[in-house]
């Protein structure tokens, strides 16, 4: 089959490797026909991981069932299903307890709770950018999708990871109707979180960010961007809340967050959004955020450690939440708004491409050029 491998830093290519297949039981192989550039792909890309090369990259997947295990009772060859981007056994203590981003089984690694599809220190499963993906646990990991799925990928491909985490990030924030919400980042995951936001009934959603392109993604869904190469992104929340800051905060950028000079700093949103909510205010961190990052050009995060406003965070009484969405939380639950037409998360997809062009699609987003939000890739077309 013909997959994308990582290389190196910034040195992905499609190759012709060994074919996914059924090795237990409980597996099922998707015929993948839709997988998607995730932002948390390019901390691999950019070598700010220890991904190693060779393998097999992409946790955004959407396909078609074309065998299965002879232990899968439920999942059946030609129906399209969606995968979580964290695999999960659905019988250990933290899947029993709903969080199935902790999985304790599927990562030999005993140093490591949760596994992915094509990620760095999750497991060694391979990706899905590529023509087959094999799925563990196939009746549990298995989403198994709407009879419009097949002229509706764009939208349903999104609960593999983007549309779920935007709203996990919500629910550690405590989004309730009525509130007012500043999500920094406005890529993909911060605009599905704007999205999120809406569908709780948020009285005012502002989205923080310097690219134009993905500031009027976020306006187009009545959010009110937030552009931080104005003024501070502090300074303009404190005027849009009139003072009072923000009720629930978002963060969605991660430990690669830019200055508008292009200044790396892991510790910015995380204090800007300190400063932005207001006391007793709730925040939730779904960027990523790693144990070491010997490449940061920040000494404290090299060890993982960031200068956090924790003195201000503690006066001011706010509660924050972190961590890794539990995909198979919420994702049947968006399925059906996508299904009934409450939700389009689509809308942010500018580019979808064949997988021999998954090289190029890397380089432009990574670039974050003009234009280049969200992009699909399509193996199979």
């Amino acid at each position: 089959m013909k997959a994308l491998v990582y290389e190196g830093a910034h040195d992905v290519s499609v190759k012709d490797v060994p074919d996914a297949r059924i090795e237990r039981p409980t597996d099922v192989l998707v015929r993948v026909t839709t997988t998607n550039i995730c932002g948390s792909d390019l901390h691999m890309y950019e070598g700010r991981t220890d991904m190693e090369t060779g393998r097999i990259l992409g946790h955004e997947n959407l396909g078609e069932v074309i065998a299965v295990g002879d232990g899968v009772d439920r999942v059946r060859v030609g129906d399209m299903v969606c995968l979580p981007f964290n695999i999960s056994c659905g019988f250990c203590r933290n899947c029993e307890a709903g969080r199935t981003a902790y999985c304790l089984t599927t990562n030999p690694d005993p140093r490591t709770a949760g596994a992915a599809y094509g990620f760095a220190d999750m497991g060694p499963h391979a990706g899905g950018q590529a023509e087959l993906l094999r799925v563990p646990y196939g009746d549990h990991n298995c989403l198994v999708l709407p009879g419009d799925a097949h002229d509706r990928e764009s939208d349903y491909v999104m609960l593999s990871d983007v549309f779920p985490t935007g709203w996990h990030a919500t629910e550690l924030a405590g989004v309730r109707a009525g509130d007012s919400v500043v999500i920094y980042g406005a890529g993909p995951v911060g605009l599905m979180a704007a999205l999120s936001a809406n569908l709780r009934s948020a009285a005012q959603v502002m989205v923080v960010d310097s690219n134009p392109d993905r500031l009027a993604l976020a306006e187009k869904i009545g959010a009110v961007p937030v552009d931080d190469t104005v003024a501070t992104a502090e300074e303009q929340v404190d005027e849009i809340t009139k003072g009072a800051g923000a009720d629930r905060g978002c963060e969605c950028v991660g430990y690669q967050a830019h200055d508008p000079q292009g200044g790396e700093h892991p510790n910015m949103t995380l204090n800007s959004l300190v400063h932005s909510v207001k006391a007793t205010g709730g925040i939730g961190v779904v960027g990523v955020f790693v144990p070491q990052d010997p490449s940061s050009p920040d000494s404290l995060y090299q060890d993982g450690e960031v200068a956090f406003d924790f003195g201000l965070h503690w006066f001011k009484g706010q509660t924050m939440g972190s961590g890794q969405c539990d995909v198979k939380a919420y994702n049947r639950q968006l399925c059906a708004l996508i299904e009934q037409g409450k939700a389009e998360p689509s809308w942010i997809v500018s580019h979808e491409l064949p997988l021999t062009e998954a090289p190029e699609g890397y380089r432009h987003f990574d670039a974050r050029d003009d234009g280049w939000t969200k992009v699909l890739l399509h193996p199979a077309a």
